[in-house]
């Protein structure tokens, strides 16, 4: 890093010495022992704006203790059979790890659908996995490769997706608004796969919206991205959905341990009986019962809701060339 990168992370130090504990105690709980590499990942996403970026964490800490996020990984989704319903619906999971230690992330965007439970219970997921990754993944994988890891790769699988798609897109937006304000630049690599005439169309025009910081990040592969995705991961950490060229489906496979979405998945059978101990060490205090965590979402930035409605527009652009706008016709984007 340069004097000037060097500097700022010293000023947002010196600031984030000046709040309350309680902050500072957040903060603390946050960083999992590297607080200058989480200092800069804030400043990341604020383009080294030292204002801006004390701003955005001071609103992230208040938001994490507002929401009780410490708590958020002693919150199981009960019953088991809701939870599977949620990961049936919520395509995303553990796939394996990059050759240099990093971990890879499957999410299936195109056939996620997130009819089996209410907005606030994806939420509630989305955010134990960001959790669970912040909190064990990352510093076992710290651990085991004897360097800090803190950040992970996404291979987003897009087919399946469809114009009926817009009708998540609300859903889509809160849990984006969620991370970009309160887990950003934890993803180095967003790689695309499968991806159908429907995405490309839509990403040449929301693609001149993005910074040039975020543009970097995204990738998109021909055909199912095995060959490249090859050159940096084994095969074994491959999603099930880049295996087989031409599979095109993020569909469960009939082995659901090798499939990453799948409940059965070592991965989530781990996030699910960690959330079930911490649960029982709190039992004394507050008897386990069915019902979702409730999380404020934050607003999202103007820069956002702008490519929201890019989005939109393409949307019923692509459904008017297809004689398919009564479909989407009515259908309106809220602000999440």
């Amino acid at each position: 890093m340069g004097n000037a990168s060097q500097d700022a992370i010293k000023q947002l130090s010196i600031m984030m010495d000046q709040e309350d504990d309680g902050l500072k105690s957040t903060f603390q709980n946050m960083h999992q022992g590297y607080p200058t590499e989480t200092l800069v990942r804030f400043l990341k996403g604020r383009e080294w704006n030292v204002a801006k970026a004390h701003k955005m964490l001071v609103d992230c800490l208040n938001w994490r203790i507002q929401n009780e996020i410490e708590n958020i990984l002693a919150k199981p989704i009960i019953p088991e059979d809701l939870y599977r319903a949620v990961r049936d619906t919520q395509l995303i999971g553990l796939s394996g790890y990059s050759k240099e230690g990093i971990p890879v992330f499957a999410i299936g965007v195109g056939l996620s659908t997130y009819d089996k439970a209410s907005v606030h219970y994806y939420i509630q997921s989305h955010i134990q996995i960001n959790e669970y990754r912040d909190r064990v993944i990352l510093p076992a994988a710290t651990k085991k490769y004897g360097r800090y890891i803190g950040t992970c790769l996404k291979v987003l699988d897009m087919s399946g997706l469809k114009l009926s798609a817009m009708s998540q897109i609300k859903l889509l937006t809160a849990i984006s608004t969620v991370d970009d304000l309160n887990y950003p630049e934890k993803t180095d690599i967003y790689y695309i796969v499968n991806a159908p005439y429907i995405f490309s169309a839509c990403w040449k025009v929301v693609k001149p919206l993005l910074q040039e910081r975020t543009r970097r990040k995204v990738q998109v592969l021909q055909g199912c991205g095995r060959d490249e995705l090859l050159k940096i991961m084994d095969y074994s950490s491959l999603p099930h959905f880049c295996k087989k060229e031409g599979s095109g489906s993020s569909r469960h496979s009939s082995n659901g341990a090798a499939d990453c979405f799948s409940f059965d998945h070592p991965f989530h059978q781990q996030l699910y009986n960690y959330i079930k101990q911490q649960a029982s060490s709190q039992d004394f205090i507050v008897p386990l019962k069915q019902g979702s965590f409730h999380v404020d979402v934050p607003e999202p930035d103007p820069e956002d809701r702008m490519i929201v409605k890019t989005i939109e527009s393409e949307f019923h652009k692509i459904g008017d060339s297809n004689g398919l706008t009564h479909s989407i016709n009515g259908l309106k984007i809220d602000r999440a």
